[in-house]
C-alpha cells in the first residue's frame, strides 16, 4: 500500500513519458481519478479509464505526445509535487500560484473539490496545493 497516491501517480507518469510508453497504470482512488480528469481536460492526457480487473481497481492513463515518430516528445515536460504528507502547503484565494507564468497548471484541493488554480481563482476559493504540471 502506498501512503502518497498523488506522488506515486506523478512518478509513474514521469517515468512512462521518459521512456515513451503509450499507457501508464496507476492504482485508482477518487483523488487520482479527479487529477486524471483534470489532466485530460487541460490536454495533458489523451484518455483515462478505470479498469476493475483484479482485486483493486486500476486507472489506465493514455499519455499524449506531440510530433511524429522519432521527433515525438511528451506533452508533459514537468511534474512537481508540492504538498506532501510531511509538509502540507495551503494557499488563500489571493495567493494561488501561477505555474510558468500561466503555461502550466496548479492542481488544488479546495472545499469545492479538486480543481485547477484558474478555476479556484474564478470561484474565489483557496486550498491545498497538490502539484504543478507543465
Amino acid at each position: 500500500m502506498n501512503n502518497d497516491s498523488i506522488s506515486d501517480m506523478l512518478t509513474r507518469i514521469r517515468n512512462g513519458a521518459a521512456v515513451g510508453h503509450q499507457t501508464v497504470a496507476v492504482p485508482a482512488t477518487r483523488l487520482t481519478e479527479r487529477v486524471a480528469a483534470i489532466l485530460k481536460e487541460e490536454g495533458y492526457l489523451d484518455e483515462y479509464a478505470i479498469l476493475d480487473a483484479g482485486p483493486y481497481p486500476t486507472l489506465s492513463l493514455t499519455l499524449r505526445y506531440s510530433g511524429q515518430r522519432r521527433e515525438r516528445k511528451p506533452v508533459i515536460t514537468g511534474l512537481q509535487r508540492i504538498s506532501k504528507p510531511g509538509r502540507r502547503v495551503y494557499c488563500g484565494k489571493d495567493e494561488i500560484p501561477r505555474v510558468l507564468s500561466g503555461m502550466g497548471i496548479a492542481v488544488l484541493s479546495t472545499p469545492k473539490g479538486v480543481m485547477t488554480g484558474n478555476q479556484a481563482r474564478r470561484l474565489g476559493v483557496g486550498g491545498e496545493v497538490l502539484c504543478y504540471i507543465y
